[in-house]
């Protein structure tokens, strides 16, 4: 160009300066008065070129200080390398747009967007630069991105706490479809965003069916209310799970089309999880106080089966199960025995199969099971598990969950313990922690009980045989002593010591004398009517304490007797056969001692006389001894006297009042002992009754008064009725019928026989004795009711009793003639027996103004010394014989 400026004509020379010159007068202008930020730099040197004002005042230089700048100097150092290289780089014909840092004066840092072009200045290639001040700009965009930033992590902050959380949300149109929905939502059904339900209709088809009219409802509600409303429901998600969904439906305000609807703002939050645990929390809760419930009771608990039973209201009332009942280990019936039930229906434990062996039906229940392995049995759903013999019926009764739990002492399987809730899966992990830490607090509740028992237990009970101790038998003893002090009765200890016994120990050994011991315990227990009044108390001694004692000789007979049953036989220990002997002694209540220590000691020194005198027993009294001796002879001798032909009957007659013949006779029994002499009914009799041999002697009785009214038949002899006493312990025996119908019916003299029974042992069983009377009437049998008016007899059951005659009690015969009392009490009864019909005889006559007063009273018969005292059989044929002649 400078050659085509030099080849040029002179006026075009002139032109083209004049253009240059007017170009570079407009440059200047512009330069400096450019409200912008101007420069130029030397491209080989970097030095400032010229500068404008508007640069100085941005950069705080002087202009001179400026101009004796290079490009260099106001930039940071790091950035120098950069600039060199963009400085090579830049291409020469285009405007260069590039962002730098530059330094001002005062040392602070500013952005730069730097526009600039090469240009020849001044004759050197140099650089224009327009420097633009961005510093602020960028600050805003800088702001600007990290709020964007903060903004996006708030937003994938909000959906991850969404997905945590598990909540979503969707915005419904007034018409119920879906307008838009959270990325979360979805996720929450388990749908891809693609199948999402469209509006509220297609939400309601994944509810759960029993759930859509609740939903229904509180949609309307909030509808009508324009409020916020929350609702929970059942939803199936897409994985066919149920989940549990709580929703928060809330109006968007001021947002309604033209009918007035609004559009709403709905949070649903998955709360299945927090459902789960509130039901485990509420679940523990209950265990808890189950837990807590019974180890309170533990403390105070000292019975087993207060423990059972209270075990079992805790666990319904406290615990809200809906039964719950404890079975015990039966290992004899191989079963488990329910003890302790709460609940509403007990009939359905009784058809649980309970059986413990696993090779029967019975014993394939989860009860058997638990007890045999020990460990527990849970079912999280009765009505569908097929190891439960009973889901009808648990069906029937909201039964679901079930946990059976063996109760273990000392690792042995002894119970278990079942619960029953309406909730299905009732039974977690949790749960399960706390019941088996209750059965073991049960366990520990039942070895304590064991334990305490089997201290109690050998506190009062000797461990060898089983029986009471001497402990025990001295409370029991002081208990009995109080009640015979309140009632007036009598009881008696007896001592049995066993004789040679440390002999035996010492030929046969420890072992083989405990078992010996043992089975004398169990035969001694047969002589109390109650084992628990019978101890061991030390060693070989036993101790029996006999209650309602009659007499001493009532003592002395019943160890007669129960000594043979005791001693009599042999013992076999081992294989040796021992014949065993015992010495006795006895102390009396109230005769021998008033207190139990009192008793108990002079039974001892009774026992110890005995064992040194040689005698079988003996009481503590001497005399008492001596005389129940005497008493156990004289019973001996009347023992035999039936065997030897030595009872005999006299007979007394009873005659007409009115012509003194003999219309019957009384049988009276005596004894004609070979040693004794002839006795008295009056010394035998009651001895008779007492010991119970009345009823072979009043067999015996009857029987010879029939063969003797056949006899004085056979001597053509005009033989009279005979009348023949019955005991009250005769007439209630239980074949007293069958024995007179034997007696009476062999001989066939039924007609001939009189019963004589006492007023006292007729009113004693009014109604069994009315039976066997009517019984005895039929055999053709006469009834009379002996010692009348002595016995209370109502007259209203007179009227009822099949009886022929009435007997006067001689006590009212002998004092009629001095006491018109009495005489008016004899007239009476003689008039009363008239008009029932009855024959009326009088007892005990022994005087003429006696047999006077009875004629003048209408009497009917009489007996007594004036008549004739009781003869011998032999002599009454002579009397007969006399009267038929």
């Amino acid at each position: 160009m400078k050659g085509l400026f030099l080849a040029a004509s002179a006026p075009v020379r002139r032109k083209l300066t004049k253009d240059r010159r007017r170009s570079d007068t407009t440059f200047e202008l512009l330069f400096k008065n450019n409200p912008l930020p101007l420069w130029v730099y030397d491209l080989e040197t970097l030095r400032f070129l010229d500068i404008n004002d508007v640069a100085c005042q941005k950069y705080g230089y002087s202009r001179e200080e400026f101009l004796a700048l290079t490009m260099r100097d106001i930039r940071p150092p790091e950035d120098i390398p950069r600039m060199h290289a963009s400085v090579r780089a830049h291409s020469s014909e285009i405007f260069n747009t590039s962002i730098w840092r530059h330094r001002k004066k005062d040392g602070t840092t500013i952005n730069v967007e730097s526009i600039s072009h090469e240009i020849v200045y001044k004759g050197r290639r140099a650089r224009f630069v327009c420097p633009i001040d961005i510093t602020g700009r960028l600050q805003v965009e800088a702001d600007q991105a990290k709020l964007a930033e903060a903004l996006q992590e708030r937003e994938a902050g909000l959906r991850h706490a969404q997905r945590m959380a598990k909540l979503a949300h969707v915005i419904t149109r007034p018409d119920g479809s879906f307008e838009s929905w959270s990325e979360t939502l979805p996720e929450l059904i388990g749908v891809d965003a693609s199948h999402m339900p469209q509006s509220t209709r297609e939400w309601l088809d994944i509810l759960h069916p029993a759930d859509r009219a609740t939903f229904r409802g509180k949609a309307l509600e909030a509808r009508e209310t324009g409020a916020r409303t929350d609702v929970e429901y059942r939803l199936r998600r897409a994985d066919g799970a149920w989940i549990q969904v709580r929703q928060a439906v809330e109006p968007i305000q001021g947002s309604v089309d033209t009918e007035g609807r609004m559009r709403w703002f709905s949070t649903l939050q998955d709360v299945t999880e927090q459902k789960r645990a509130e039901t485990s929390i509420r679940h523990l809760n209950r265990v808890h106080a189950v837990l807590s419930g019974i180890n309170t009771l533990i403390v105070r608990v000292r019975d087993r089966e207060e423990l059972y039973r209270e075990t079992c209201r805790i666990a319904v009332e406290t615990g809200g199960f809906e039964l719950a009942w404890v079975g015990v280990v039966d290992k004899a019936a191989m079963q488990i025995r329910p003890v302790a039930w709460q609940g509403p229906d007990e009939n359905y434990i009784r058809l649980m199969p309970l059986g413990l062996d696993a090779d029967m039906p019975e014993g394939r229940g989860l009860a058997g099971q638990a007890v045999r392995g020990r460990k527990a049995m849970i079912v999280e759903d009765m009505t569908r598990d097929p190891r439960i013999k009973l889901r009808k019926q648990a069906q029937e009764r909201g039964l679901h969950s079930l946990v059976m739990l063996p109760l273990l002492v000392a690792d042995e399987a002894v119970g278990v313990l079942a619960l029953y809730a309406t909730e299905t899966a009732f039974f977690d992990a949790a749960e399960m922690k706390l019941l088996l830490e209750l059965a073991g607090d049960i366990g520990f509740a039942l070895d304590h009980i064991n334990k305490a028992e089997r201290l109690d237990y050998l506190a009062l009970y000797d461990p060898l045989t089983g029986l009471p101790n001497r402990k025990l038998f001295d409370e029991r003893l002081s208990q009995h002593l109080a009640a015979a002090i309140r009632e007036n009765t009598q009881l008696a200890v007896v001592l049995v010591d066993i004789e040679r016994f440390h002999t035996i120990n010492d030929t046969l050994g420890r072992q083989s004398c405990d078992d010996l011991l043992r089975q004398i315990g169990v035969r001694c227990s047969r002589l109390a009517s109650d084992p628990k009044l019978v101890a061991r108390l030390v060693g070989d001694q036993f101790a029996v304490l006999l209650t309602d004692v009659k007499t001493e000789d009532n003592v002395a007979r019943m160890l007669e007797e129960r000594n043979r049953e005791i001693f009599g036989a042999s013992y076999r220990v081992g294989d040796t056969e021992l014949a065993v002997t015992a010495k006795f002694g006895i102390a009396v209540f109230p005769g021998d001692a008033e207190n139990a220590e009192s008793l108990l000691k002079n039974a001892e020194a009774a026992l110890n006389r005995a064992k040194t005198t040689g005698e079988r027993y003996l009481f503590y009294t001497q005399q008492m001894s001596e005389r129940v001796a005497g008493h156990l002879t004289f019973e001996n001798k009347l023992r035999h006297a039936l065997e030897k032909d030595e009872f005999v009957l006299y007979y007394q007659p009873k005659v007409d009042v009115e012509t003194r013949r003999i219309v019957g006779v009384e049988a009276l029994m005596r004894w004609q002992s070979a040693d004794l002499g002839l006795l008295a009914p009056l010394q035998f009799i009651p001895l008779l009754e007492e010991t119970g041999m009345i009823l072979t002697v009043g067999a015996w009785a009857l029987r010879q008064a029939v063969a003797d009214h056949h006899r004085w038949g056979a001597q053509k002899l005009l033989a009279p009725r005979i009348a023949v006493n019955v005991s009250a312990i005769q007439l209630r025996h239980r074949d007293f019928i069958e024995i007179v119908r034997n007696v009476v019916g062999q001989a066939g003299e039924s007609s001939a026989i009189d019963i004589e029974i006492t007023e006292s042992v007729i009113m004693d069983d009014i109604d069994a004795t009315v039976a066997k009377l009517h019984a005895i009437c039929d055999m053709g049998l006469n009834i009379a009711i002996d010692d009348f008016g002595t016995g209370y007899s109502s007259l209203g059951y007179l009227a009822k009793l099949p009886v022929h005659a009435l007997k006067i009690d001689r006590s009212f015969i002998i004092a009629m003639a001095d006491d018109p009392d009495t005489m008016t009490l004899v007239s009476t009864i003689i008039s009363l027996a008239h008009s029932l019909r009855l024959k009326v005889v009088a007892e005990g006559v022994e005087t003429e103004d006696q047999a006077k007063i009875l004629r003048l009273l209408r009497c009917d018969e009489m007996q007594g010394y004036l008549i004739s005292r009781p003869v011998r059989e032999i002599e009454l044929q002579d009397i007969l014989r006399r009267q038929t002649q």
